[in-house]
Parts: C-alpha cells; sequence; structure tokens
C-alpha cells in the first residue's frame, strides 16, 4: 500500500500572493492595536467613570439609624414612648414567582394583607427591591422566615411604642414609619429626640446582603431620652374622671387639664374620645384633636372672675359694693339679659357665687372696652401661650375699637371671645398665686418658673376668697373635696350653631383650684355637649373637677386643709346653673 504523504499534496504547492499574508498580518495587528487602545482607555481615562458606575450597582451608603430617645413621665418610672425592634419584609419581585400561592396566602394572612395586595407587588420584575409590609412586629417577623418562601426576605428596624396608648395620646403624639414626629411631644421635641444618623459604606450582592466594608463606619449619635411635666398617677385619674363623665352625661367630647401652681408644669392633660397611637389606622378623623389645647370655645362664666378682679384691682368696685339685680331680668342696649334665678341686691361676691349675668354686666359699666382687652391680653386671652407644643391655639379676643356697649357686657360674662381650656386653666394660676401667672411648661422643669403680675396680691387673696364661696356650701356644692377647701367657678355656655346660640347644645366647664390656704394646683375640666338631661357646669363638670383634685391632692401628699365633714348633695336650686 503506497503511503500519502500531505507535503506532497497539490494544494501546497500552490504559492499565494505575498500582499494577501501582509493584509492578514497588518489586520492582526490594527485589531490587537484596538484593544490595547480600548484596554488603556477603560483602565486609564474612563477609570473614574466605570468606577462610579460599579459603585451605583454594588457599592451603597447604609444609613445606621440612631435610637429614638424615651419619653418619660416626671417621675421617670413610667415609660411613655420607647423604640422597639421590628423588621421590614421586602421582595424581590422576580425570586418570588416561584413562591407557591399556598405560601403567599399564608403570608397575607401573617402580614394581615389581602392576598391581591401582595400579588400587586409582585408585578414589577425589573425591579430588584419592593417593600411588602413595613414595621412587622419580631414575633410575626420570625413566623414568616419559618415559611422559607422565595423572593421574600426581612430587613431590621424599629417601630415606635406607646405603653399608655389613648391616655396620653393626645400629650405624647406618634411618629410616622420614617421615625420622625409629626404630632404632640414628638414633633415639639423631635430634634431632640430623634438624634444624628450614621453611616456606613459597604458592597453588597443583588439581594442586599453585605459583601465587604469599604471604609469605616461613623457610628450614630442617638437620641436624648425627654422627661415630661406629666405624672402618670395624675393622668390615669383625671382620664378616668373624664371617661366616666363622659358616658355618664352622653357628652359628644370631654377634656381636662391639672397645673401645679408651684411650678407651672401641666401634671395632666387629658382628651375624649381618643385614639391609640399603636395603631395607624386609628390615628384619623376627630379623635385626633387636642381639645384642651387647640379648641377654642365662648368661656362663659368661668371667665367672670376675671372682670371682678380687673374692677377691683382698678377701684371701680369694692367687695362690698352692693348691686340690684332685681328680678332677673334686665334690659340693657336693646338686648334682654337674663339671670336663672331672682338675686335681688347682691355684693360683688354674691356676683360671682350666683354668677349673675345682670350684676357682671352693671360691672362692665364701670370699665372701658379698652380696659378690659388691655387685662384678658395680659392674662394670656387672643394669644397662644408658650406651651412648647405644636398647634396651640390663640383664640379670639377682637380689638377694643370695635367693641360696642353690650359686646363689653356680654365678654364681662364670657361670651363674644373664645379661649382654649389651657388658656383659661393658665390664667387662673393668678387667683391661685399671689396674683402673677406662672409660666407653663410640659416638660419637667428644673429651675425656678419665671411669672408675670397681672392682679395684685390684695386682689388676688380676695377673688380668692370670693370663688372659695362659690365652691362652697352657698356655690357648686357637687365641686367639694373632702378634707379639702376648693375654690372655683362653673361655666355653662350655649354654643354657637349656624350663627346663632344653640339652646340644646351647651359646654360645661368648671375651673378652680386648692388647697384655698396654700393652692397647689388648677384644675380645669370642660364636658362637651351633654345629653342625658342636665348640662350645668355646677352639675355636669363640678363632680369630675372634686374626683380629680381629691385623687391629684392625695397622690401629691399634700396637706389637709379643712376638717372631715360629709359632703352636701346638692339640692334643686344649688346656684350653679352657670
Amino acid at each position: 500500500m503506497k503511503r500519502f504523504r500531505f507535503h506532497d499534496s497539490p494544494v501546497l504547492n500552490i504559492q499565494m500572493p505575498l500582499w494577501r499574508s501582509r493584509l492578514v498580518l497588518v489586520l492582526m495587528l490594527l485589531g490587537f492595536l484596538a484593544i490595547v487602545a480600548k484596554a488603556l482607555y477603560l483602565q486609564g481615562l474612563s477609570n473614574d467613570f466605570l468606577q462610579q458606575q460599579g459603585e451605583l450597582r454594588y457599592e451603597k451608603t447604609l444609613v445606621l439609624p440612631a435610637t429614638r430617645g424615651k419619653i418619660f413621665d416626671r417621675t421617670g418610672q413610667v415609660v411613655l414612648a420607647s423604640s422597639v425592634p421590628a423588621r421590614a419584609i421586602w421582595t424581590v419581585p422576580e425570586d418570588a414567582q416561584k413562591a407557591t400561592p399556598e405560601q403567599l396566602g399564608e403570608l397575607a394572612r401573617l402580614l394581615e394583607m389581602s392576598l391581591e395586595d401582595i400579588r400587586a407587588r409582585l408585578v414589577n420584575l425589573s425591579r430588584n427591591f419592593v417593600y411588602i409590609k413595613r414595621q412587622v412586629s419580631v414575633e410575626t417577623a420570625q413566623k414568616i422566615a419559618k415559611l422559607k418562601i422565595p423572593g421574600i426576605h426581612q430587613q431590621a428596624e424599629v417601630r415606635r411604642f406607646y405603653p399608655e396608648g389613648g391616655m396620653t395620646a393626645h400629650i405624647v403624639g406618634f411618629t410616622n414609619i420614617e421615625d420622625r414626629g409629626i404630632e404632640g411631644v414628638e414633633l415639639a421635641f423631635d430634634h431632640l429626640l430623634s438624634g444624628e444618623p450614621g453611616t456606613r459604606r459597604v458592597i453588597r450582592d443583588r439581594l442586599g446582603r453585605v459583601v465587604e466594608d469599604v471604609q469605616a463606619a461613623i457610628p450614630p449619635v442617638h437620641g436624648k431620652d425627654l422627661y415630661l411635666s406629666i405624672d402618670a398617677g395624675v393622668q390615669y385619674d383625671l382620664f378616668s374622671a373624664l371617661e366616666n363623665a363622659r358616658i355618664k352625661n352622653k357628652a359628644a367630647a370631654a377634656a381636662g387639664v391639672v397645673i401645679d401652681v408651684k411650678t407651672g408644669e401641666i401634671l395632666a392633660l387629658a382628651n375624649l374620645p381618643t385614639y391609640d397611637p399603636n395603631e395607624g389606622a386609628n390615628r384619623q378623623g376627630k379623635a385626633l384633636r387636642n381639645r384642651a389645647m387647640v379648641d377654642t370655645f365662648e368661656p362663659g362664666s368661668i371667665m367672670k372672675p376675671f372682670t371682678v378682679a380687673l374692677a377691683l384691682d382698678l377701684g371701680r368696685v369694692r367687695p362690698d359694693t352692693k348691686f340690684d339685680t332685681g328680678n332677673g331680668k334686665y334690659r340693657y342696649q336693646g338686648a334682654v339679659i337674663s339671670d336663672v334665678s331672682r338675686n335681688g341686691v347682691v355684693d360683688v361676691g354674691g356676683i360671682l357665687r350666683r354668677s349673675s349675668n345682670i350684676g357682671m354686666t352693671m360691672i362692665s359699666e364701670r370699665l372701658t372696652s379698652q380696659e378690659m382687652w388691655t387685662k384678658f391680653t395680659e392674662l394670656g386671652f387672643g394669644r397662644a401661650p408658650n406651651a412648647n407644643f405644636p398647634g396651640v391655639a390663640e383664640g379670639r379676643l377682637r380689638p377694643w375699637e370695635r367693641w360696642r356697649p353690650i359686646e363689653r357686657a356680654t365678654m364681662a360674662y364670657g361670651y363674644g371671645l373664645s379661649a382654649s381650656l389651657l388658656q383659661v386653666a393658665h390664667a387662673y394660676t393668678a387667683f391661685a398665686r399671689d396674683g402673677d401667672m406662672v409660666s407653663l411648661t410640659l416638660v419637667r422643669r428644673q429651675g425656678k418658673p419665671t411669672s408675670v403680675q397681672v392682679f395684685s396680691p390684695k386682689v388676688a387673696s380676695t377673688v380668692r376668697a370670693m370663688l372659695d364661696e362659690a365652691a362652697g356650701r352657698d356655690g357648686a356644692t357637687l365641686a367639694q373635696v373632702q378634707a379639702y377647701r376648693v375654690a372655683g367657678k362653673s361655666g355653662t355656655a350655649r354654643k354657637l350653631v349656624n350663627g346663632k346660640y344653640s339652646t340644646k347644645q351647651y359646654r360645661s366647664s368648671f375651673v378652680g383650684f386648692a388647697p384655698v390656704s396654700d393652692p397647689r394646683i388648677v384644675v380645669a375640666i370642660s364636658i362637651d355637649e351633654p345629653h342625658a338631661g342636665v348640662y350645668y357646669g355646677g352639675r355636669v363638670a363640678a363632680p369630675v373637677f372634686s374626683e380629680v383634685v381629691a385623687s391629684s391632692l392625695r397622690r401629691l401628699g399634700v396637706q389637709p386643709d379643712a376638717p372631715l365633714e360629709p359632703v352636701l348633695a346638692a339640692g334643686p336650686d344649688d346656684g350653679v346653673p352657670r
């Protein structure tokens, strides 16, 4: 057999043109040079751009959240707000397509969401990160982890927790899902509570897992704790008393304030209806209104002591000055002013005790509109109190130049102007002290409070004695407290409905202080629209005042200043229909 030798092949004997081999060589060199040029361009000239693009895809700056400060009551023993661990449930939609309908159904059940809502979050397959639900409890997150659902991941975060729930909701407020304060103290002191977040630059994979740190982390500066002036025990007593009164009187709403006369600290502030700040679904509607601070109303008879004090301070009347209020009807400036009962001839103290609108009209005739406006403004009416709280109401006090004589008369007994319950309670501290109105605070006070002198000590003492009588045996007997002398004034104001004073809707109030011998607290109570058949402040709000004063003074360890005697039950004509 003849062997075939390849070098003898005719194909190999064909001579190729030299230019073709050179062309191939040149093309190969050009290709090589192009690769080198591209490499130099990418490695040198475009290095910053490529590095930036790589960082956008893999390198991330993680925010290290600062732990929000806790909020305590004044004792430091009761936590009103704190941050607790939580989890954010998120997904990679493309990976989650492998989840079974049973797994998604169980996920929906645990998260208390509809299956349709969860499926809607899995539609966009081009996204690598989609939140399903945030601030999920750790217990629920652990149950979800056990399901091992493809594409479902978790991320640590915190949520705000309010142990006292609705009892302190209107004071503490709440935060949003980003842990920023948006209501109440949480908003007012957000800068103090929130602290400063830290940062950490890392490289992460597509699932968000950290592969390595790029540089040293900057640690966060945690928020500071805040100690409020609120006494949790007094707050509970006030809230419970208002809740019972609202149910008993079938009222639309109720509010109350307790102020420490010595320090100006707000010991308690409560509103009904309320809401649970731990439940986002409940944080809406009228329940959010902090009625004691932001709602204004015509005070009615609880304004009368200020008009009397002004007349005494200016020397226009004396405590024993007599006024003939007649048979309970008085025509003045084309209008008829009425008293609930015939009071006849009464002195200034009797006008307060019997809450005579006619008597107050006669006192107002001895005052000028400018004098009343100036004093009311000094007392804080028509301007927002400095209480370190967002949205505090200013109230309404029209310029004195526009007052007509009839308006001066109605303002003397609490109609024609508006104020918040906090404003009225604040003004009453002038009677509980030596005529000076103490500055308010919602934060535990460290130093001595400031105050503004609005009445002389003598006038404050005189009006204090009159208010002692107004809440005594011949006054609002339901406001009395065993073993303590109390002073105060009831008020019953008709509400404006469609521009007219209603004969069915009232606001019942009582504001006072105790013990009279050395006042420690001012308590203001407001019951809005009672519908249980009784609406007089002396019958609706006075019992709440009595209950709150009794419990508060005992909690504060204030010594009794009166002998233990049975409190008289109010008769059919107790002199407190105002």
